[in-house]
């Protein structure tokens, strides 16, 4: 029987392994395509895969499993649940691929792209740029088509130079930046606020006008500091929660 082939990541040692393993999986099983196998390699060939330890990825899996993303059968394997609920909690933590994970699993819609000349608020993200390219996406819960996000991304010309508009229909912004893109991601800045549906996004999202919506608001730097790409999104306020979670040692 055919697996499914998870993407390979570079480990972070600052992070926990098991964290890591765990949420670029989530990524990869949230992020693939209906033809795709539903059956994981063996504990072995993922822990291989990943570079780490039986006991390790052990513990990623056991996160998946009680998120409700895969199913465990002793003797049988392990598998991807078919009805897994997409539409979880958006968790803020700390590595790119959490931020990939978090971005997966709904089915996504390219409203349109362009350029937009800099000016506003733009101006402090991209002060040397006159222009920059423009995405507007909206996302919908897979197994019920209910939007729940829309988004907008502004990204520097030379990087969307490199990439099809198409890719962002299968994966998230900051995927195709790091991966097809191949820029270098120093930082990701996150701010979430709660604001009132305009009418655009009320007519987006289904909601009465004026509802609740959480605004998000991320931006990716580069290695060299400079912002690679500002995404806002609004999320249906019945939808998405946010958890922070903060690394004291």
């Amino acid at each position: 029987m055919t697996s499914f082939a998870p993407d390979s990541i570079v480990l972070n040692r600052k992070l926990p392994l098991w964290y890591q393993v765990s949420q670029s999986l989530r990524a990869s099983i949230l992020g693939r395509s209906a033809q795709d196998p539903l059956r994981l390699p063996t504990e072995e060939r993922l822990a291989e895969h990943y570079g780490v330890s039986v006991l390790t990825m052990r513990q990623a899996l056991k996160e998946l499993e009680d998120e409700g993303l895969i199913t465990r059968h002793r003797r049988r394997g392990t598998f991807i649940e078919p009805s897994a609920l997409r539409g979880a909690p958006v968790r803020l933590l700390g590595s790119v691929d959490a931020i990939v994970a978090q971005q997966s699993g709904m089915t996504t819609e390219l409203l349109d792209h362009g350029s937009e000349p800099v000016s506003g608020e733009l101006s402090a993200y991209f002060p040397d740029l006159a222009e920059v390219a423009t995405y507007h996406r909206l996302r919908s819960d897979e197994k019920t088509g209910e939007p729940t996000n829309h988004a907008r991304n502004y990204v520097r010309p030379e990087l969307a130079a490199l990439f099809d508009p198409e890719d962002l229909v299968r994966w998230p912004m900051t995927k195709v930046l790091r991966d097809v893109a191949g820029a270098r991601i120093g930082q990701i800045t996150d701010t979430v606020e709660a604001r009132l549906a305009d009418p655009e996004t009320a007519r987006l999202l289904q909601v009465p006008l004026l509802s609740p919506i959480l605004h998000y608001t991320g931006v990716v730097h580069g290695a060299d500091g400079r912002a690679l790409d500002v995404v806002r999104i609004h999320y249906r306020g019945d939808r998405f929660s946010f958890t922070v979670t903060l690394d004291a040692h």
